[in-house]
């Protein structure tokens, strides 16, 4: 399912009071009862019910609504009701989970004696370096680096020698705390680096105001 895809599903004012309708039901329901419920034609409702179910908004089921079995019930009903998965848009695009993995793996190692400063240190470089190696893309090795970067929501830029970072994935967070978030924004990037086997490039902190703190240089 593509998140963007499906958010953008509800920007129809129908489809949207459709939705709306039938999350905030505690049962799946039926194609009438939804219609009536959104105060929309029957016919109206089928096409945008199948819509949401096309973007993975909602999902059906099929029961008899008379809670009769056997010769005479009836065929089972089409119903609606929310799909359970979650769904995670934002623009520009964050990247709190991996920040949040990273913490969470860093107090796990200082729980266990290590030293918390040097515990962040090897886990960011640690993800680092799980990225790098299993990234599988093509070209130079700045290209590849922007091409990974990209992937964590960097929003990356070569210009010539320098690759520069025009998001931080991780915003809130740095403006709270921007030397504990940039360390390991440094320290991830280092370890992606390794990973990638990108021996002649180098990530340094060059803080701005337009990018984020880390830039990538060929030494």
């Amino acid at each position: 399912m593509d998140d963007y895809a499906a958010v953008a599903a509800l920007a129809d004012p129908i489809r949207r009071r459709l939705y709306r309708y039938v999350v905030a039901q505690a049962d799946a329901v039926g194609r009438e009862q939804a219609a009536e419920g959104a105060g929309v034609p029957l016919h109206t409702a089928r096409f945008h019910l199948e819509k949401l179910v096309d973007e993975g908004l909602l999902e059906t089921e099929y029961r008899r609504l008379s809670g009769r079995a056997g010769p005479g019930a009836g065929r089972p009903a089409k119903l609606y009701k929310r799909n359970a998965t979650e769904l995670s848009v934002q623009v520009p695009e964050r990247s709190y989970d991996l920040i949040g993995s990273v913490l969470a793996g860093a107090v796990a190692r200082s729980l266990a004696g290590e030293a918390l400063e040097s515990a962040l240190t090897r886990e960011a470089r640690d993800r680092g370096h799980s990225s790098g190696a299993t990234y599988d893309g093509n070209g130079s090795d700045l290209e590849r680096t922007a091409g990974l970067l990209a992937d964590e929501g960097f929003e990356p830029s070569v210009d010539g020698d320098i690759l520069s970072m025009h998001n931080c994935p991780f915003d809130v967070l740095a403006r709270e705390q921007p030397a504990l978030v940039c360390g390991v924004s440094l320290d991830y990037v280092e370890g992606a680096l390794e990973g990638l086997g990108c021996r002649r490039l180098e990530a340094r902190l060059e803080p701005a105001p337009d990018r984020c703190c880390v830039r990538v240089a060929k030494q």
